[in-house]
């Protein structure tokens, strides 16, 4: 018997077969061995406001002035952030500012230094 791979959303290791597709009893996702290798292959590609694409670890520059959600505090237009890293969601940058912390940004929002 062949083994199955875990499931690429979740990492659970209990999928099944049915049919054609895998499925994940856990998170309910449904997949394929040709789309999983598939989107392994194909990562998102992330662009700054300019159309550069990003990678981790480049320094950007923000283009205009960020207010942090929960605070008084603002991300001022310039301020170069190095270091970022790339991550999935509506957020795609984490990264850490000089006297505000850890954070989290839109490419929209920077340029590539």
């Amino acid at each position: 018997m062949d083994t199955l791979p875990s499931c690429p959303k979740c990492s659970s290791a209990y999928t099944y077969e049915d049919g054609s597709l895998i499925v994940c009893p856990e998170c309910g996702h449904e997949f394929t061995l040709e789309a999983d290798t598939e989107n392994s292959e194909q990562s998102k590609v992330i662009k700054d406001a300019n159309g550069n694409e990003l990678t981790d670890g480049d320094t950007v520059t923000v283009l205009k002035d960020l207010k942090v959600k929960g605070s008084s505090s603002v991300i001022k237009m310039g301020t170069k952030v190095k270091g970022i890293r790339l991550v999935e969601g509506d957020h795609d940058i984490d990264c850490k500012i000089l006297g505000l912390g850890a954070m989290k940004l839109k490419s929209e929002f920077v340029k590539k230094v």
